[in-house]
């Protein structure tokens, strides 16, 4: 996922963070926030994050929750659809465990900055 803030809505998103209300009535709740704690701001400014979603359609059910944080840029599948064996049938729930993930959430860790510190340092 690569996304731009909309700085307006910075403390917002911080304050939804922190008391765990991020994406509040979705299936995938408890997911926003760890999201956030992984979500790394590169040095273009954009704020990047691996995504773990389950829809048919990548962020059906997610982008109603982010939209309002962020402009989103780029939604991408970590690989092809007909490799993900969550999507095949043949792993149901494959995705939180997949090697695919790992891999791109160790990739974005060593790159940028650490997206909430920056934010909570940026803010009075």
């Amino acid at each position: 996922m690569r996304a731009r803030l909309r700085e307006e809505r910075a403390r917002d998103l911080l304050q939804a963070t922190e008391r765990g209300t991020l994406g509040r009535g979705s299936v995938a709740h408890g997911e926003y926030a760890r999201n956030m704690r992984a979500a790394r701001r590169m040095e273009d400014g954009s704020v990047r994050w691996v995504e773990v979603c389950y829809c048919p359609t990548p962020l059906a059910e997610e982008r109603a929750y982010w939209e309002p944080y962020f402009q989103l840029e780029r939604v991408q599948d970590a690989h092809g659809r007909s490799n993900c064996r969550d999507a095949s049938g043949e792993e149901p729930w494959a995705c939180s465990s997949c090697d695919c993930t790992d891999k791109l959430e160790d990739s974005l860790a060593r790159r940028g900055e650490p997206f909430l510190e920056g934010l909570r340092a940026a803010l009075p």
